[in-house]
């Protein structure tokens, strides 16, 4: 296994981590025994990294997490967040000092453990002062509930202004070959300041698993059923929607075929693509088999060369891939 510098928290992490989501119901079912047999092979394998959120089915993520763990919590660095779902709260965020406290009370028994290693920021709650959640979550480490805190999905001036009472420890964002707009500004900032990077969505949700087809369509539970119809969430457009899909599957079929040069699977080579990335401290992939988990690890102990950068590059242009739309992932 590889392992990164998590940032300056003096935690170190493995290169490829456990999303998470997935057992909370965002991609439609999931088999909790299977994600259980799934996490204990990815301990085994020596992936230390596991990312749940409270929002994640309301709790159920952190459960389920907690439950395939057991005893073995001690091997793992765990990271949950808050600050969304709320349906009292406006646009459904709330990052209040109050909320803070409730909440890491709730996934510290949700998850069976005394601490988390990471407490993140969901998504910026607008409402609430940025100086009034941070100084919440620096109590939260000082009283030993957390070792580091991090923000996710906030824009570069939030962060600034939350790093103007409390170092960021964690970012968290969104970075795979068909998203690459953090690399305008999140990306470099994040390497300047020496924060630890996660990144999300490493397979573009499945985009780069090299199993989708363009007349695919998707259970009536999984949000990519709706592509075309995201509301606010426009990212998605250029991702599932109807004018962008059948071009990036015509990509995705030629990516496998540099893939193949190098003897790796597609998602080997989509992961290992992230990695490249030098601020990228581990990057997330959902599982829900043992058998993915084990494929995953492949994206480790070689390099892309640079020539074939380029050529990723020409092919999603050759496609007319969307990788930088002028938009933020939230819903205004």
């Amino acid at each position: 296994m590889e392992y990164r510098p998590f940032g300056q928290t003096g935690i170190e992490v493995s290169a490829i981590g456990v999303g998470c989501w997935e057992i909370g119901g965002g991609y439609g079912s999931i088999e909790e025994q299977e994600f259980s047999a799934a996490v204990h092979t990815a301990l085994d394998l020596g992936i230390t990294c596991f990312d749940t959120a409270e929002a994640y089915g309301f709790g159920a993520s952190e459960r389920s997490l907690a439950k395939a763990l057991g005893d073995r919590r001690k091997d793992a660095v765990v990271v949950t967040k808050f600050g969304i779902g709320y349906k009292e709260a406006p646009n459904y965020r709330d990052s209040s000092r109050e909320r803070v406290m409730v909440s890491i009370e709730k996934s510290l028994k949700n998850l069976n453990t005394d601490y988390v290693d990471v407490y993140m920021v969901h998504w910026p709650d607008l409402n609430t002062p940025f100086e009034e959640t941070m100084r919440a979550l620096d109590d939260i480490v000082q009283q030993g509930k957390a070792r580091a805190i991090g923000i996710s999905n906030f824009r570069r001036e939030q962060i600034e202004t939350s790093m103007a009472t409390r170092r960021v420890d964690i970012a968290q964002y969104c970075w795979n070959m068909f998203d690459r707009r953090m690399d305008q500004e999140i990306l470099p900032y994040c390497r300047e300041h020496s924060m630890g990077v996660m990144a999300y969505g490493s397979l573009a949700y499945g985009l780069l698993s090299g199993t989708f087809h363009a007349d695919m369509s998707f259970d009536e539970g999984d949000w990519r059923a709706r592509q075309g119809r995201m509301g606010g969430i426009n990212l998605f457009q250029t991702m599932f929607g109807p004018d962008h899909f059948p071009n990036n599957i015509k990509a995705v079929e030629e990516l496998k075929g540099l893939a193949a040069g190098y003897n790796k699977s597609l998602p080997q080579f989509a992961l290992r693509w992230t990695l490249s990335h030098p601020v990228v401290s581990t990057a997330l992939v959902g599982c829900r088999k043992a058998a993915e988990v084990e494929d995953n690890v492949g994206a480790l102990g070689w390099d892309i060369r640079q020539e074939d950068f380029a050529e990723i590059d020409a092919i999603f242009e050759r496609n007319g891939v969307v990788t930088c739309p002028d938009v933020w992932l939230e819903r205004e």
